[in-house]
C-alpha cells in the first residue's frame, strides 16, 4: 500500500486537469502561486501544454506574447486557478477577459467548494454556486462588450480605460485594478479581427480544485496565506476572542452555534482533501473551535462515503489557543530560526481589499504575511558582477533581446526596457529582486528531501548538515575550494566561499539551485544580528521559565527588568552589546505575553484577575508607560494608536523645557541682581497650569490604555483555569512520562503521547462516523474508536503551527514505538514569534 504524500497528491491533482491546461494561458492568484511554488508545479504546467503561467492580480496584455510552447496562433483559452471565493476573484477575471479579445473559453478552478460558497456568510452565491457564477460572469462580460458595438468605435487605450472604469458588474473595478491593462502599447494595436472575436459567445466553466496548499515536506503542509481559507476569520469579536486569525479561547462550554467563516471553510477543505487522498476519516477534536469543525465534517459525511474503498484515517483537530506558548517561543529549531531570519515576499494585492463587506467589517478577514520568504542571493554574487566567470546578467539581457529578434512589434518593447533597466541598475536595489530565491521551493531540490531532513534539527546540527551537502555537491561537480573548515560546526566564513564556488557557472547554479538557496538562507540566519538576537530571546525565555518555577514576585521582577532594559539601552544610544540590548520594546511585550502565560500555569487566577499582586503589576505598568513616553518609535503599536501626536508634542515640550532650564542656569551665573521681569509670574503660572492639565490628561489616557493591555494579558494567563482538561493536570507525568524534557514540550506532543499510548484524554471528543450513526439507529453498540487504532493520522492545528511543534509531533510518534503509523501534520498557516505578536497585539488582533 502506497505511503501518503501530500506533495505527490497535489501534483497528481494537476495531472487530472491537464486536458484543460493544453493551449491555455494559465492565471494563478497569490495563494495558488504560493502553493505551486512549494510543490514545484510551474514546469509541470508548461509540460502539460500551457502557453504561459501568469499572475492574476498583475495581469497584462503582454501575457499573450509569452508563448513558451511555440504556438503560432493566438490564444483562445484562459484557465484561472484561484484559492479565493469567486466573489473576491471576479473583478480580476473580468479584467483579464476584457484585456484579451481573442479569448473564447474561460475555465475557472477554485479551491472553495460549491457548498462552501453557499455556506460562507459574505458570499452572494447560492447552493448552485458554480452555475450561478458562470451566468453572472457571462452577463457582466456581455455588458462590457455592448458598450463597444458601434461600427466606428475602436478599442483603443482610452476607450478601454473608460470602459473598465465604468464597469457596473458584480464587483466594480477602479483605476488601480486596471492600471496594468492600459500601460502596454499592444492594447492600441487590437485589430478588427479581434473585435469580431469579441462578439463570439464566451464559454465559461467553473470547477472545484481542492488541492491547493503549501507542503514543506511529504507529511507537513500549511494553507497558502493568500487563500480564502487562511484569511477567513476564525472567531468573532467577543469576550473570549483574541484575534480573527486565532480560535477563541476554549472554555469547555457548549458552543452557541455561531457561524464562523473560518470554521466552515476549514471543514470543507479537510473534507475534500481527505476525499482526494481516498481517506475515510475518524474525527477527533480538542478545543471549542475544533469541535465545531469536527461537527461540520461529521455532517458532511454520508453513507455514500462508507461504501467506497478508502483507507481509514484518524483526523485530530486542535485549537491553537490551547497552546499559545509554543509559537511565541524562540526554540533552537533550525527551520524556525532560518525562516524567521529571512524577509518575506511583498504582499500581493488582496482579493478582498476593496470588498464593501470587508470594509464594513475589517475583522472578517485576516491579513496573513506571505509564506514565501526571500533569500538575498545578491549577497553571494555581489562581488562577481564584473567577472568573466559569472555572466548571468548578460545572459538574461541577451535572452530578452533575442527572444523575438525577428519582430519589431511594440509588444516586446517593455521587455527590452527591462533589459536596459538591468544594465543601468546593476548596483541598485533592482538586482536584489533578480537574484531572490526561496529555500522552500520544492522544484529547486529536484526531489532531494532537504527540508524534510533539517525540519527537526537544532541550529548547529542543521547548519553542519547543510555544510556537508555543499561539500558533497562540490565533489560531484569536481570543484575545489580553498577554505578551512572545522568538523562539527558551520560558520558564515566557511559556507560563503563554497556557495560562490558552486555558483561559478550558470549550469552549476541552475543544477544546484536548491542547495545553494538553502545554504544562502543558513548564512543569513548565522549572521551576528539575527543569531545574537535569537539567542538573546532564548536566554530571556529560559529566565522566565526558571522564575515561573519560583515565585510570582521573581517572575514579575524578570518581566519588569526586560521592559526597562529594552528602552533604557535605546535611550542611551543603543550601543550595548549585552543580550538585553538586542531586545526591543516590542520584543519585551512578546516576552511579557510569555511571562503571563507561564504565570497562569504556575500561579492560577480566575482568568479575569492578575496572577500577580497589585504591587508587582504596578511596577510592570509603570515600566511600560515610561517606555512609551521615552521611545517615539512605539507610536505604531495598536493599543496606543491615536496618541502618537500627543506623545510627540509632550516629548518636544519636555526637551524644550530642559534646554530652556539649561540656558537660564547659564544666564543666572551673570545676573547680579536676580530680579528678572516683574509681572511674569502670574502669566507663567497660568500657562504651566494649563500645560499641566494637558500633560496629566495624556498620562491618564496612556495609563488607561496600559490597564486595558494588562486586562488582555489576564485572558492569556487564565487559559488553563478556563479549560477543564488543562486545569485538571491531564498532561502531567501521571502516565509515566515526566522530567523537565516532558514539561517543556508543547501541548501537541503531550496530547499525541497520551492518545497514542491509549491513555484517557479528558476533553478529546470523538465525532461519530456515518457507520456509527447507522448502527446507533438500530440500537447496535460499537466500540469507541481510538486514535491509536488508525494507521494514518492527520493532525490539523486550527490557527497555525511552526517547525518545532511539527518536530515534536513526530518525536511523540517515535517514542510510542508504533512504526506502522503514518503521520501528517497540517495547520492554517506557518507561525513565527513575529506573526504571533501581530495576531495578539498588532493590527490583526481584536485588542
Amino acid at each position: 500500500m502506497s505511503t501518503v504524500n501530500v506533495i505527490k497528491s497535489s501534483l497528481d491533482s494537476i495531472q487530472q486537469i491537464s486536458e484543460h491546461l493544453h493551449e491555455a494561458v494559465v492565471y494563478l492568484d497569490a495563494g495558488c502561486t504560493e502553493s505551486f511554488q512549494f510543490i514545484g508545479a510551474f514546469s509541470l504546467l508548461l509540460e502539460y501544454g500551457a502557453r504561459a503561467v501568469c499572475c492574476l492580480e498583475n495581469m497584462s496584455p503582454l501575457d499573450m506574447v509569452a508563448d513558451w510552447n511555440g504556438t503560432i496562433d493566438s490564444a483562445t483559452k484562459v484557465v484561472v486557478i484561484t484559492s479565493c471565493l469567486l466573489s473576491d476573484v471576479h473583478r480580476y477575471v473580468l479584467r483579464c477577459l476584457g484585456a484579451h479579445p481573442s479569448i473564447q473559453h474561460c475555465c475557472i478552478f477554485t479551491s472553495i467548494s460549491e457548498i462552501a460558497h453557499s455556506a460562507y456568510p459574505d458570499s452572494p452565491l447560492g447552493p448552485d454556486a458554480f452555475r450561478e457564477y458562470e451566468s453572472l460572469l457571462i452577463q457582466d462580460y456581455e455588458e462590457l462588450l455592448n458598450k463597444h458595438k458601434t461600427k466606428s468605435e475602436r478599442l483603443d487605450e482610452k476607450n478601454l480605460l473608460e470602459n473598465l472604469a465604468s464597469e457596473e458588474g458584480w464587483a466594480q473595478l477602479d483605476d488601480k485594478d486596471i492600471s496594468h491593462v492600459v500601460t502596454s502599447p499592444s492594447v492600441s494595436s487590437v485589430n478588427e479581427d479581434n473585435l469580431k472575436q469579441r462578439e463570439q459567445v464566451l464559454a465559461v466553466s467553473v470547477q472545484h480544485f481542492p488541492m491547493i496548499y503549501c507542503p514543506l515536506s511529504p507529511n507537513f503542509f500549511v494553507l497558502p496565506s493568500g487563500g480564502s481559507v487562511a484569511q477567513a476569520s476564525l472567531s468573532a469579536a467577543h469576550e473570549h476572542s483574541l484575534s480573527p486569525g486565532l480560535p477563541p479561547l476554549s472554555t469547555g462550554l457548549a458552543s452557541d452555534g455561531e457561524d464562523v467563516p473560518g470554521a466552515t471553510l476549514t471543514a470543507h477543505f479537510l473534507y475534500y482533501l481527505a476525499s482526494k487522498m481516498d481517506l475515510k476519516l475518524e474525527i477527533f477534536s480538542f478545543g471549542d473551535q475544533s469541535k465545531i469543525v469536527g461537527r461540520l465534517l461529521t455532517d458532511m459525511s454520508s453513507l455514500y462515503d462508507v461504501g467506497r474503498r478508502k483507507r481509514s484515517a484518524g483526523l485530530l483537530l486542535i485549537d491553537r489557543t490551547l497552546d499559545l506558548l509554543t509559537p511565541c517561543s524562540h526554540t533552537d529549531s533550525f527551520f524556525d530560526r532560518v525562516y524567521s531570519a529571512l524577509p518575506r515576499r511583498e504582499k500581493s494585492p488582496s482579493m478582498h481589499a476593496r470588498n464593501s463587506q470587508a470594509q464594513a467589517n475589517p475583522n472578517t478577514r485576516v491579513h496573513r504575511a506571505p509564506l514565501d520568504v526571500r533569500i538575498p542571493l545578491d549577497n553571494v554574487f555581489k562581488k562577481d558582477y564584473g567577472t568573466d566567470n559569472f555572466q548571468l546578467l548578460q545572459n538574461f539581457e541577451a535572452f530578452l533581446q533575442g527572444w523575438n529578434s525577428s519582430s519589431t512589434d511594440s509588444k516586446i518593447r517593455d521587455l527590452i526596457d527591462l533589459s536596459n533597466k538591468i544594465q543601468d541598475e546593476k548596483s541598485s536595489g533592482f538586482i536584489e529582486h533578480l537574484f531572490d530565491g526561496s529555500f522552500m521551493a520544492a522544484e529547486s531540490f529536484h526531489g532531494t528531501p532537504y527540508l524534510e531532513a533539517v525540519l527537526g534539527r537544532r541550529m548547529k546540527d542543521g547548519s553542519v548538515l547543510v555544510k556537508k551537502w555543499l561539500q558533497e555537491t562540490l565533489r560531484k561537480e569536481n570543484i575545489s575550494v580553498n577554505v578551512k573548515t572545522r568538523p562539527g560546526s558551520a560558520t558564515k566564513s566557511e559556507l560563503e566561499p563554497m556557495i560562490k564556488a558552486l555558483a561559478t557557472t550558470d549550469s552549476s547554479f541552475l543544477k544546484n539551485k536548491g542547495v545553494i538557496q538553502l545554504a544562502a538562507a543558513t548564512v543569513v540566519a548565522l549572521e551576528d544580528l539575527h543569531s545574537d538576537k535569537w539567542n538573546a530571546f532564548i536566554s530571556a525565555e529560559k529566565m522566565l521559565h526558571v522564575s515561573a518555577g519560583d515565585t510570582s514576585q521573581s517572575l514579575a521582577s524578570q518581566i519588569g527588568d526586560l521592559i526597562n532594559k529594552s528602552f533604557l539601552t535605546r535611550s542611551q544610544g543603543g550601543k550595548s552589546k549585552s543580550s538585553q540590548g538586542l531586545i526591543s520594546f516590542k520584543d519585551a511585550l512578546l516576552l511579557t505575553i510569555t511571562g503571563y502565560i507561564l504565570a497562569g500555569e504556575n500561579f492560577p487566577s480566575s482568568g479575569s484577575t492578575s496572577p500577580f499582586s497589585w504591587q508587582e503589576e504596578h511596577l510592570m505598568k509603570e515600566a511600560i508607560v515610561d517606555a512609551i513616553i521615552e521611545n517615539p518609535e512605539l507610536s505604531e503599536l495598536k493599543f496606543i494608536q491615536g496618541l502618537a501626536e500627543d506623545l510627540e508634542a509632550y516629548r518636544s515640550k519636555i526637551s524644550s523645557k530642559e534646554l530652556k532650564a539649561t540656558e537660564e542656569l547659564s544666564l543666572d551665573d551673570f545676573d547680579g541682581d536676580g530680579w528678572g521681569e516683574w509681572g511674569d509670574e502670574d502669566a507663567d503660572s497660568a500657562s504651566n497650569k494649563e500645560q499641566g492639565y494637558d500633560d496629566m490628561q495624556l498620562k491618564l489616557e496612556l495609563r488607561d490604555r496600559v490597564d486595558s493591555l494588562f486586562r488582555f494579558f489576564y485572558k492569556l494567563s487564565g487559559l488553563k483555569s478556563r479549560n477543564a482538561p488543562l486545569r485538571k493536570g491531564s498532561f502531567t507525568s501521571e502516565v509515566g512520562f515526566g522530567g523537565d524534557s516532558f514539561e517543556n514540550k508543547g501541548l501537541l506532543y503531550k496530547l499525541l503521547l497520551r492518545a497514542l499510548g491509549k491513555y484517557d484524554v479528558p476533553g478529546l471528543e470523538h465525532h461519530s462516523s456515518a457507520v456509527g450513526r447507522l448502527f446507533g439507529r438500530f440500537g447496535l453498540g460499537q466500540a469507541k474508536p481510538s486514535l491509536a487504532d488508525q494507521n494514518i493520522i492527520l493532525v490539523f492545528v486550527i490557527g497555525g503551527t511552526n517547525g518545532q511543534e511539527v518536530h515534536e509531533a513526530f518525536e511523540a510518534l517515535s517514542e510510542t514505538d508504533m512504526p506502522n503509523i503514518e503521520l501528517i501534520v497540517g495547520g492554517t498557516t506557518l507561525l513565527t514569534p513575529d506573526d504571533m505578536f501581530e495576531l495578539l497585539l498588532g493590527n490583526s488582533s481584536y485588542f
